[in-house]
């Protein structure tokens, strides 16, 4: 290993802390990694904090670990942030652009954190650096993959997958050999409705959907988890990360959480990542990358456990699961709408506007009004975004009013 080498990844030898930026440092996965930051400060420094809306938190957490610059992306709280960090000696900055430029800044290694759509622009802006990201914005890859795994290449760029799910599959996907693996297999938890029937889910609260029984997560992945198109965006995650079809990805409900994906090679091998649902093992293993490093979670006790039970998806009671298949299929931009209809939707959802099973409905009529074109830029990807957006915030007003 070359002193350089000693830097950039922790590790016997490092001379210099690990610079960092935590692009939505207040979300939940922002969070877990500051918490690892944290506990290893000797090893790591932060350049950047960027948060949303959470003007409190942020500065609280600049202050607390005194990065280069801290940036809220909605410039009307610019002033708060601002006079909360005074005589810090951190850098405040606000606006969409700012976010960006903070992913630009100079870094070893960038956590995309920044949940939807809004994560696109700065992530590409990480990537373009050619520093390694850890990825744990999935709407990134539905919106625009073809672009992203184009511009990584072209950069050198390190992409390292911190969903669950797909950091499981990364620690056991043979990258060298990938002719060797014949499926990739996707652990779905189920969400908390998993054993309900659709009149059963048709009355459930946005409360209730957010109480996921085992991982701990934003309002809106818990929804997503509720409804399974957080699986259905995973599933076309992992297409665009390891260059997989639809037909060779497949879907497994594990209620457990216990195994986090599988790989399953042609000579009949299957290998699976195994841990606690703790989403600071993923975050760890990407912080740490190359290399390995102590995470403060539940161990693993397999005696205590006892069972892990596996159950096929139902599409029927889950039809999130079909329609990003079918976007993943037909490609062009319908992933995108498929996306850009959900955060929508779940937005209406949470603010009570919609019913739970709306949620799907709107996806679903949002896709079959939009047309079946490519958008090779990311102009015409935010042109296609907006228009998506547009028809499914009709859709669940209609279906607002179809309730009353």
């Amino acid at each position: 290993m070359t002193l350089d080498e000693g830097r950039k990844h922790p590790g016997a030898g490092v001379r210099e802390p690990r610079r960092l930026t935590i692009l939505g440092s207040t979300g939940s996965i922002g969070q877990s990694t500051l918490n690892l930051v944290q506990r290893n400060r000797n090893i790591y420094s932060l350049v950047a904090l960027t948060a949303g809306t959470r003007v409190k938190a942020l500065a609280e957490q600049a202050r607390l670990l005194r990065p280069e610059v801290a940036v809220i992306a909605d410039a009307r709280l610019y002033g708060e942030l601002k006079e909360a960090l005074a005589g810090t000696g951190v850098e405040a900055a606000a606006g969409d652009a700012a976010v960006c430029e903070a992913a630009r800044r100079p870094s070893d290694w960038c956590m995309a954190a920044i949940v939807g759509a809004d994560g696109l622009r700065p992530t590409l802006a990480a990537v373009e650096q050619g520093k390694v990201v850890a990825f744990a914005n999935k709407e990134t890859l539905v919106c625009a993959g073809e672009i992203v795994m184009r511009r990584v290449a072209e950069s050198g760029a390190t992409l390292l997958p911190v969903d669950s799910e797909h950091n499981a599959i990364f620690q056991v996907f043979d990258s060298e050999r990938p002719g060797d693996i014949e499926r990739i297999i996707l652990t779905a938890s189920g969400g908390p409705f998993r054993e309900l029937s659709l009149s059963e889910m048709a009355d459930k609260t946005s409360e209730q959907a957010v109480a996921h029984p085992n991982w701990s997560m934003g309002a809106k992945i818990s929804v997503d988890s509720a409804t399974m198109m957080n699986k259905g965006l995973e599933l076309i995650e992992a297409g665009h990360l390891f260059d997989f079809p639809s037909k060779a990805i497949e879907i497994l409900v594990h209620p457990q959480s216990i195994i986090h994906s599988m790989v399953a090679y042609q000579d009949g091998s299957v290998l699976a990542q195994l841990g606690s649902p703790d989403m600071r093992t993923p975050i760890a293993h990407a912080l740490a990358w190359p290399h390995r490093m102590e995470a403060p979670v539940a161990r693993l006790n397999l005696v205590e456990i006892a069972k892990l039970t596996f159950e096929n998806p139902d599409s029927k009671r889950f039809p999130a699961l079909s329609l990003a298949r079918t976007a993943m299929e037909k490609g062009g931009i319908l992933p995108l709408a498929l996306n850009a209809a959900n955060e929508v939707a779940v937005a209406a959802f949470l603010r009570r506007e919609i019913g739970f099973l709306d949620i799907a409905a709107v996806v679903e009529e949002t896709m079959e009004r939009m047309p079946e074109v490519a958008a090779d830029s990311l102009g015409e990807i935010l042109i296609a975004d907006k228009e998506a957006r547009r028809l499914a915030q009709a859709a669940s007003e209609g279906h607002r009013l179809a309730a009353q």
